[in-house]
């Protein structure tokens, strides 16, 4: 590992979920009609949909935690939500110009086994009688270890889920007790266990490296456990430290968190077990075996990002419904109000909750194309005419010291990310980044990129 490159390129930088990168949306009040119009255009183009329903509610606090979501043990709160949600899914199924088809769906939080399985099984039946679904699809949820029930599991399956992504985080209960989540190994293993006996085809395992106190220590008890359990996939996220977005980051000490190269450190020896286990890397921050979707996708050149992180289907409509839930139509994203009581007024008042969005532009397309080649890819390429384009000749231009690092490698019409460069993909990206670099930021919005 070289710690000079580390320390060179470990900067704020985005994640690049999307591009624009929110903080840069030029639409603070993006009116329902407008965003409909998108829409109807996407479906038109493409009648297959994907849709993520995000469920906010959690009855602790994970201090880690950078999601939208409300702390209850109220669960009253379950039935008017999902009322909500209903009424604006009802809104979109009214606007559309026949009946969807819907590839992917997703059910993100929050925590969504906070939810009753009745009342889970009531939001998607009534969902799903306004779509059709197809024989290849992708049905997902997020799982707690520890709220996760074997009815949990049996509903979803009946419904067509056949995906289970479970937080783990760290497999060292101390740890986890330090940033308060309450699991245990046994949970995990028993809910991994129950899911593959149910019938869930694709069991994924949430990791998180540079948490408080984590060391190499815990990375190979982590890797110890991939080995016994054998997770279809893994999603080995760097923890990313925004106290001044997230107040319960500052619950400990920052020179408790290890930072550059010592962070980095953490991810590449769990690569390193990973990968000697069987696993192959993903893009950024995944991996899978073999048999896996995900690493088929990426053999065969088909792999998509969108907000509901890596999947191996496109659709061009992109639904999110529920508080903070963003939708994309590939030329617009639009974003939810943040607050719960906000969220379900507005619903209630027969309105689409929309509080913000962006329209893409010419450029803005080109660069996101160029940024998810990078991060689905590793390479992203031109033609001679666009090879003209400003944007492209300033990103080329800001990709030379990373070519002269060994990171890229720049030829007359691709750019290709090296082996070593695959460590750096968000400094890569952020090359491209047009309006990060017409107007960089004054304060902090992003978090490390290493």
């Amino acid at each position: 590992m070289n710690a000079d490159l580390y320390a060179k390129y470990d900067i704020a930088a985005p994640r690049y979920t999307s591009y624009p990168t929110v903080p840069y949306w030029s639409d603070a009040e993006f009116p329902a009609k407008k965003w409909l119009t998108h829409v109807k255009r996407a479906f038109t183009a493409d009648p297959y949909i994907s849709l993520y329903i995000h469920l906010p509610f959690c009855e602790s606090l994970c201090t880690y935690c950078g999601c939208n979501k409300h702390i209850t043990k109220n669960h009253a709160v379950e039935h008017p939500y999902i009322e909500a949600v209903l009424k604006e899914w009802k809104m979109y199924a009214a606007a559309l110009p026949g009946k969807p088809i819907l590839r992917e769906l997703h059910l993100g939080g929050g925590t969504p086994t906070f939810f009753h399985p009745e009342n889970l099984r009531f939001l998607l039946e009534n969902i799903l009688q306004d779509v059709d679904v197809p024989e290849h699809r992708d049905f997902g949820f997020e799982a707690h270890p520890w709220s996760t029930t074997e009815a949990h599991l049996q509903t979803l399956y009946d419904l067509g889920f056949r995906r289970i992504s479970i937080g783990v985080q760290d497999f060292d209960e101390d740890l986890m007790k330090l940033v308060n989540r309450s699991q245990t190994i046994e949970s995990v293993e028993q809910c991994t266990r129950q899911a593959r006996a149910t019938g869930f085809e694709s069991v994924n395992y949430d990791l998180i490296f540079g948490l408080p106190k984590q060391t190499l220590a815990h990375i190979r008890t982590d890797a110890h456990y991939i080995s016994q359990l054998r997770p279809d996939r893994i999603a080995f996220y760097s923890y990313a430290h925004v106290p001044w977005l997230k107040r319960s980051q500052c619950a400990y000490s920052e020179a408790d968190l290890p930072t550059g190269a010592a962070k980095r450190q953490l991810y590449e020896a769990g690569r390193s077990w990973f990968e000697a286990d069987g696993y192959a890397e993903i893009g950024m921050d995944h991996f899978a075996l073999p048999h896996d979707a995900l690493f088929k996708a990426m053999r065969d050149g088909t792999l998509h990002r969108n907000f509901m992180g890596y999947t191996p289907y496109k659709t061009r409509l992109m639904i999110g419904l529920g508080a903070s839930a963003i939708g994309d139509t590939w030329d617009a994203f639009a974003q939810n109000e943040k607050t719960i009581a906000d969220y379900q007024r507005i619903v209630n008042e027969g309105r689409l909750p929309i509080f913000r969005g962006h329209c893409l532009d010419a450029e803005d397309q080109r660069v996101r194309l160029h940024i998810l080649h990078l991060m689905t890819r590793y390479e992203t390429g031109w033609t001679a005419e666009e090879r003209e384009d400003e944007t492209l000749t300033a990103a080329l231009a800001r990709l030379e010291p990373l070519m002269a690092d060994g990171l890229v490698q720049i030829e007359p019409f691709r750019v290709r990310v090296t082996p070593e460069g695959r460590n750096f993909l968000r400094n890569i990206c952020m090359a491209f980044d047009a309006h990060y670099w017409r107007k960089q930021p004054e304060g902090k919005l992003f978090s490390q990129a290493v």
